[in-house]
C-alpha cells in the first residue's frame, strides 16, 4: 500500500466509527492502522484498526471493515510456557460481521473459498452480539454488505507472532 493512500482510509475509518457512535480523539484518528496484510488488495483483504491500549496483560481496539472486506484466516499461538495465546472477544457495534471458526460449515459458500481458508463454521454478529474466540483457534472474518465496526477485547496482543494459513500474508506489512 502506498503511504499516500493512508489518510483517505483513516478518514473512512472515522466515518464508520461515527456511524457506530464511537467518538475518537484527533490523536487516535492519526493512529489508525491500515493493514493490507501484504497482499496489495486492501479493499478486499484488509482491516482498519484503532488500538486503545495494548499491554503485556490485555488489549482493547476497534476493528473497522469495509463492505465485504476479509481479515485472513489466522490464529494467536502460545508465546511461552504458561501463555496459551491470545483470547479475544469480538462485539459487533455496527453493521454485520461473519466470523468463521473450526467446525462443520452450516451453509454453502456463495463463492469459492481459497485453500488458505480452512475453517467454515459461521457465527453471524449483529450490533450488540459478541463472541469469544479461544486462544490458538484458527479464525477469519468478513464484513457484511455495509461494512462493520467490531470492538475487540483480548488478552495480550502480539501481532508479530500471529500465524496465518496463507503464507503470503504479512500482518505487519511494510508500506511501499
Amino acid at each position: 500500500m502506498k503511504k499516500s493512500e493512508l489518510p483517505g482510509y483513516r478518514k473512512l475509518a472515522r466515518v464508520y466509527l461515527e456511524r457506530a457512535g464511537i467518538i475518537i480523539t484527533p490523536a487516535e484518528a492519526r493512529s489508525i492502522e491500515v493493514a493490507d496484510f501484504g497482499l496489495g488488495d486492501f479493499e478486499r483483504t484488509g482491516l482498519l484498526l484503532l488500538v486503545y491500549v495494548s499491554t503485556d496483560r490485555y488489549c482493547a481496539k476497534e476493528l473497522v471493515l469495509l463492505p465485504g472486506q476479509v481479515c485472513p484466516e489466522h490464529r494467536h499461538p502460545p508465546r511461552s510456557g504458561k501463555d496459551p495465546g491470545k483470547q479475544e472477544t469480538f462485539r459487533c457495534r455496527w453493521g454485520r460481521v461473519e466470523l468463521f471458526l473450526p467446525g462443520r460449515p452450516a451453509a454453502v459458500f456463495s463463492e469459492p473459498r481459497p485453500a488458505a481458508f480452512t475453517v467454515g463454521r459461521r457465527v453471524l454478529l449483529k450490533p450488540g452480539l459478541q463472541y469469544t474466540i479461544p486462544a490458538n483457534t484458527r479464525h477469519w472474518f468478513r464484513a457484511g454488505s455495509k461494512g462493520a465496526v467490531v470492538s475487540e477485547f483480548s488478552s495480550a496482543n502480539f501481532d508479530a507472532g500471529d500465524i496465518f494459513t496463507d503464507r503470503r500474508v504479512r500482518r505487519l506489512a511494510g508500506e511501499k
